[in-house]
């Protein structure tokens, strides 16, 4: 138990930054894939990295409305 004396504390909560997350997962799944498979073309992986990014994005305003 708190002893009567002792001011009471407030925990800070912070949210979660879905678009820093997700986006960092992007580029460290996107890093393990070249290192992986060199053969991959980056043509072909700038619209799937823009792409991934256009997701997260919209998962974040998402997040973003749910949360209001």
């Amino acid at each position: 138990m708190r002893p009567d004396n002792e001011p009471e504390v407030r925990r800070r909560v912070h949210r979660t930054d879905w678009m820093a997350l997700l986006s960092g997962l992007l580029f460290i799944v996107t890093g393990i894939l070249f290192i992986t498979l060199p053969d991959i073309e980056p043509l072909v992986m700038l619209p799937v990295v823009l792409g991934g990014l256009g997701l997260a994005g919209f998962a974040a305003i998402l997040a973003r409305a749910v949360r209001r």
